[in-house]
Formats: C-alpha cells, structure tokens, sequence
C-alpha cells in the first residue's frame, strides 16, 4: 500500500521478508497467477518485525536471502514489490466528511488525523491512504511505517541489487488474492502474528493484527477463539453475517476450517487457490504464499 516510486507497470517480481524466512514470487505475464516461487529460511532473531524498533538484526543473512530468494524465480527485471511485516506497519481508519480534492492537501489532513493514534509523529513516517465512500461520507483506510523502519527494508533489497518501487503491509498485500463481493473474514497466521481483516463488497471494513505466541502450531479452536471478538464486532456494527472465510500460512488449514465454520456457519477455503499459483513452484506450500501471490495477482 506503501509506494515509494511510480511505475508505468506492476513489478512482476515480489518479495516477503517475514519473522523467519525470505520469500519471492514471479507473476506470469497476464498477471493473473504466480509461476515461479521461491524461500530461504532466516535464523531465528535475524528479523524482529516491531513498529518503531529496528526490525532488521542480521543485515548480511537477510541480503543474501533476498537475492537467493529472488534469483530462484528468475526474471530480468530489477524492480520488486517489497512486503513487510504486518507488525512494523500501522493500519488505521479515519472517517471524514470529505477530504481536499489535491492529494497534497489531504494527505496533510489525514496526517493530521493520524497523530491522535500514533506512537511516534506522522511526520517521520511514510504514509499511503485508500478512500471508500460510505453511507455518511468517506473513510480513509491509512498505512503508515516510520521512515527510519521503511529505510531499512528497502536498503535491504538495494543493497541485493532490487529496487522496492513498492512497498506493502503483508496482511494487505495478501488481500489481493480474496474475493470479498460478500463479507468475507480473512485469517492469515504466521510465525508471530494473527492477521484478521474483514472486507464486504470489495471494501476494508476491520482490520487488526494480534500477537500468536502459538505460531504455525496453533490449533483451529484456538484461532476461532482469536478470531471470535473481531466477527461479533463486525455482526454487530454491520447488522451482517460473514459468508465465506480465507485462511492463510497454516500448513493444515482444514484442521481450522471445522472451529471457523462452526463460529461464523460460513464456507472456509484456502486464501490462495491452486489457479492462483502454478505447480511448477517447487517445495515452497501455497499456504505460505499469501503475501507475494496477493500483491502480483490484485
């Protein structure tokens, strides 16, 4: 959601860096499915994903990952949507009337906002804004990271030789493989984090990022139990019903799909689906993939 250059076209190149691995995608030239993917393992510690901490803790492992990572889908390009962990980005939601109609001028409002709900000043920080029309005016779906957290990850991926013309939140970047017509709830855990967003009719409506002290091992009951405060919420604030449930980076997610379905009595399936990344990416499970095959196939 981050961008930090302007492109003429998408980058056909992504890459994760996550609490514990390197993780890479190319897009196929309709753009519609990942081809080629790839992922190195980080040492534990090496990346310690906070939101104004330094996050990068072994700047040699974590270059050589990205260009190991990078060089194993191949492709000519430079350019690479670089997607970061969702603890070092801020997702917030701001309701407004109306905003400026010179992007200048409402980002500075929008900062202005932000500044009630921050740790740290908007000023220091990147920040890159969605609008949605609502019933009584526009809400701003706002991601902000603190230069000095941005700077590190993307000198991470110059110094490998790449340039991150985009930079994206993980849990965002991944929303790109969901259809969310109806109210769709979408669980992506990984080695740190619960992600949870619910979107209807295409449009963000929740979205909060929880610790996971569990981690890839955390049974479905646990996660519905996780997941259980944020569905009420939306039922209630909406007057809706959740319809279908994607779930993402666990590597047995029908083993959560019973405790989802029996919390939200909504059909439970894969984020990323078998037509949205092709067989030919090798060892690396789909399950993992959510973030890169979201941000090059939306």
């Amino acid at each position: 959601m981050t961008s930090t250059a302007k492109h003429v076209r998408r980058p056909t190149l992504a890459c994760e860096i996550a609490a514990d691995r390197v993780l890479a995608g190319r897009a196929a030239d309709a753009g519609r499915m990942v081809e080629l993917a790839a992922a190195r393992e980080l040492a534990p510690g090496s990346v310690v994903p906070d939101l104004m901490e330094a996050n990068l803790r072994d700047g040699a492992a974590i270059r050589q990952a990205i260009t190991s990572a990078l060089a194993g889908v191949g492709g000519r390009s430079r350019d690479v949507i670089a997607i970061l962990p969702d603890t070092s980005v801020r997702v917030a939601f701001l309701d407004f009337e109306t905003l400026p109609a010179k992007r200048e001028e409402a980002e500075a409002v929008v900062r202005f906002r932000l500044k009630k709900s921050l740790p740290f000043d908007p000023d220091q920080a990147r920040i890159s804004y969605h609008t949605q029309s609502m019933a009584k005016g526009l809400q701003v779906v706002a991601a902000v990271v603190l230069n000095t957290v941005l700077e590190e990850y993307e000198s991470a991926f110059r110094d490998a030789g790449y340039n991150p013309g985009v930079v994206m939140p993980s849990m965002l970047a991944a929303l790109g493989a969901a259809d969310a017509e109806r109210p769709t709830l979408v669980v992506k855990v990984d080695a740190r984090t619960i992600s949870i967003a619910i979107l209807d009719q295409e449009q963000l409506v929740l979205f909060r990022t929880l610790e996971n002290v569990r981690g890839v091992t955390i049974t479905g009951e646990q996660l519905a139990e996780e997941v259980y405060p944020s569905v009420v919420f939306f039922q209630d604030t909406y007057n809706l019903n959740i319809e279908r449930v994607y779930i993402a980076g666990l590597p047995e997610s029908g083993g959560a799909a019973p405790a989802l379905k029996n919390q939200s009595g909504a059909v439970v399936e894969e984020l990323v689906s078998a037509t949205q990344i092709g067989s030919s990416t090798g060892t690396v499970p789909r399950w993992r993939m959510a973030g890169v095959v979201g941000a090059l196939i939306s």
